[in-house]
């Protein structure tokens, strides 16, 4: 019998027998893709809801942490009602606001774009939260495959048991090597950790295609079921309902 592997989630395991969702919730004003800005839809769907609060897109502008943990305050009422009994994720770097994010959201995981820091394995690890290790830099994928080697050593030396692998589709990385990593994403599978995978609307999609983010949504499909294909375990996506269509149909395939 095949053993499948699990991500315990506030004591909530969760079984990547099959690839789950991961819809995104923005709570900005300047995320590339207009239409999820405070939208969400996302979160009805989604086996797991991703809420942010700074846009990290490409030649943005930051915002403060302050701002940033003022918009999750704001949004507060509208989170809760919309992700009751949901597994919920939040995407920051910052470890002041994902610890905010766990006393006032009781998030389950955190999504951290930026490569981590000791202060924030250290939250995941005292709070036994599961953490999205993203790898952030331009290099391929013996590159990566060394840089996450080190940094899965640090997270389990912390004592973090649930670390999922992001190899940072878009981030720090031109087209090119965008597609590459997509294509040999099954050496990242040799780690023996699940996989999260957002290409959702981005610029790899968009910019080859010549179109708008609002236009993406088949290259998006085109994408994700590609990544299923090499094995992505979590698809991050603005689409929640979409995603989940490919991932069935993709199931009644195997």
């Amino acid at each position: 019998m095949q053993e499948y592997m699990t991500i315990n989630c506030g004591g909530r395991l969760l079984s990547l027998e099959r690839a789950l969702v991961m819809g995104i919730v923005n709570l900005t004003p300047d995320s590339f893709y207009a239409d999820s800005r405070y939208c969400f839809n996302a979160c009805h769907d989604a086996d797991i809801v991703d809420i942010g609060a700074c846009s990290t897109r490409p030649g943005g502008v930051q915002c403060a942490e302050e701002e940033e943990i003022t918009r999750l305050k704001e949004a507060l009422p509208q989170i809760l009602e919309h992700t009751e009994g949901k597994i919920k994720s939040i995407d920051t770097y910052r470890p002041a606001v994902a610890e905010y994010a766990i006393e006032a959201i009781g998030v389950d995981i955190i999504n951290d774009i930026s490569g981590g820091s000791d202060e924030m394995f250290d939250i995941a690890a005292s709070e036994r939260k599961a953490y999205v290790l993203t790898y952030p830099e331009g290099g391929g994928v013996s590159e990566m495959m060394l840089w996450f080697s080190k940094k899965v050593d640090m997270l389990a030396r912390k004592g973090v048991a649930d670390i999922i692998l992001d190899p940072g589709i878009g981030f720090g990385k031109e087209a090119e090597r965008n597609m590459e990593i997509i294509r040999d994403l099954p050496a990242l599978k040799t780690m023996g950790l699940p996989v999260l995978c957002g290409v959702s609307r981005k610029s790899v999609i968009y910019k080859t295609l010549n179109i708008t983010p609002e236009e993406a949504l088949n290259g998006t499909t085109a994408l994700n079921t590609i990544l299923l294909e090499k094995g992505a375990d979590i698809l991050r996506v603005h689409d929640a309902r979409e995603a989940l269509e490919a991932v069935k149909l993709y199931e009644l395939t195997r």
